[in-house]
């Protein structure tokens, strides 16, 4: 065991150290550290000399001259079928959710998703383009959005301190461009690229017209498809995809002077993301229209698949990695109904995916904690070069709906239809940790005395020259550590499965 002496205040001594790297002035302001654990804090606020201990079984080292990415954001999805959920809410209740997703005094969400057109998640099937053959799109339109998707994504817009970017994603074209003329599955037909490049280019101008500015956009999501059991277009070949991103899509996101990046692959976490990076970003014209590529978590609920990205990064490193979406699925299924309706299940090990049941690989899908799962995903993946970080819906019924093809899933917000009440779970403030307090244009620092297994930690720079540090125990003891920077040192502790944020502004 080491044991510590605090000679000189952390705070103090990092301000000092940033003011003479970044020669700004600084404040001085002590630390703050708020927790969530399994006993029921909830992105509370601590004083830290409640958590000092004399023993030390850690040290994290800050190291703020070492730098990595720079964040672009971190937050959730708006989809149809969190609209729906929460129109089912009183005004003050619906306005309650959305103030603690966007405003600053809530998780503050700053990167945000949607779909274009329908998803599994949305109503019923539509597509934006439902005359067969229309290839100027003269019948296009983003009437079946003004229902409920615009109408929340205008109110998010109207929260105070609201600050998020949009990232689109199409789960297929309209069946007539495609080779099985049907909603699932097939592919696009070559003689619609142009077709399908100016339709995505019509729903950003829409938008826009809307106030709705489109930040990014992926080609397709989930490009190997769902078994098509719902809503999706396949791209198996990544040449595929390369064509059509650097001879249709991005030219033609360029003539209509759209600054819009495009993000490639919008696929799990595994080996083809290296076949799909070398066949577009090695084709120069391709590449110019790409800012990096999108990734979700489905491979496995337990390996963040940090081999894989770190191997992406080191090869191609000026191209980003964001991470577009992730939930809680089969939920329903085989987990009985209700039992994900009360915080400790977050906790304990009861949680099934969809490979739990029919994968090959059932070695990466045992049951697992959604808590940890969330938490371990978003400190993991920032350590692996994440520049952003997407939840899929940020609200459902709790049901895990509504979904027009019973692919039931959790949000980190439930609605209890007919209630007129909103359950924040533990999923909302894992997300919250992070998202209220390493903002955009915050820069990775170097850390060390972090581990993958067993105690996990990140920690960023923010543009004020804040510096947050995100701590996680996976272990099932109480931990106590250090946080060091330079001759200075704090320690703090914290309970088994618990998630801390210390701010040092």
């Amino acid at each position: 065991m080491l044991r510590i002496i605090c000679l000189v205040p952390l705070a103090l001594l990092l301000t000092n150290q940033l003011c003479a790297q970044s020669n700004m002035n600084h404040e001085t302001k002590d630390m703050q550290l708020f927790q969530t654990t399994r006993e029921g804090d909830r992105l509370r606020q601590i004083d830290t000399d409640t958590l000092v201990r004399e023993d030390v079984d850690r040290t994290l080292t800050l190291k703020p001259i070492e730098t990595h990415q720079t964040l672009i954001g971190i937050g959730s999805s708006f989809t149809e079928s969190s609209a729906h959920a929460l129109s089912e809410l009183s005004t003050k209740e619906r306005n309650r959710v959305l103030e603690a997703y966007f405003s600053p005094n809530g998780a503050h969400i700053s990167l945000t998703r949607t779909h274009i057109a329908s998803c599994d998640f949305s109503l019923k099937n539509y597509t934006y383009a439902p005359v067969a053959n229309d290839t100027e799109l003269t019948h296009f339109s983003i009437e079946p959005d003004y229902n409920y998707l615009l109408p929340l994504i205008k109110d998010a817009q109207s929260i105070a301190g609201s600050q998020f970017h949009i990232l689109a994603s199409p789960w297929t074209a309209p069946p007539w461009m495609k080779d099985n003329n049907t909603w699932n599955g097939g592919e696009l037909l070559k003689e619609h690229y142009q077709t399908f490049a100016d339709y995505l280019v019509k729903y950003i101008q829409a938008y826009a017209a809307e106030d709705i500015p489109i930040w990014g956009i992926t080609p397709v999501n989930e490009p190997f498809g769902n078994n098509s059991s719902w809503e999706s277009m396949h791209f198996f070949d990544a040449e595929k995809m390369r064509e059509l991103v650097g001879d249709y899509l991005g030219p033609t996101l360029k003539k209509a002077n759209l600054n819009v990046p495009i993000w490639i692959y919008d696929q799990n976490r595994e080996e083809l993301m290296l076949e799909y990076a070398k066949a577009i970003y090695e084709d120069k014209t391709a590449a110019q229209y790409v800012r990096g590529m999108a990734v979700h978590w489905y491979q496995s609920t337990i390996d963040v698949g940090g081999e894989i990205l770190d191997e992406v990064h080191q090869k191609y490193p000026t191209f980003e990695i964001l991470h577009s979406e992730g939930c809680i699925d089969n939920i329903g299924n085989t987990e009985e109904i209700g039992s994900w309706l009360e915080d400790d299940w977050y906790w304990r090990a009861e949680a099934t995916d969809w490979g739990y049941t029919w994968a090959e690989n059932k070695a990466n899908h045992p049951k697992y904690r959604p808590f940890f799962r969330y938490t371990r995903d978003l400190i993991g993946g920032l350590n692996h070069h994440f520049t952003g970080w997407i939840d899929w819906n940020m609200v459902l019924n709790t049901r895990g709906g509504p979904n027009h093809v019973n692919n039931f899933c959790l949000a980190p917000v439930l609605v209890d239809s007919g209630k007129d009440q909103a359950y924040l779970t533990p999923l909302y403030y894992s997300i919250a940790h992070s998202s209220k307090f390493i903002r955009p244009g915050a820069t990775r620092i170097g850390l060390e005395g972090h581990d993958e297994t067993e105690f996990m930690a990140t920690a960023f720079k923010n543009p004020d020259d804040s510096i947050a540090v995100i701590v996680f125990n996976l272990t099932e003891e109480e931990i106590s550590y250090s946080i060091s920077l330079g001759d200075a040192q704090e320690t703090l502790s914290i309970t088994a499965g618990a998630l801390q944020t210390i701010l040092i502004p």
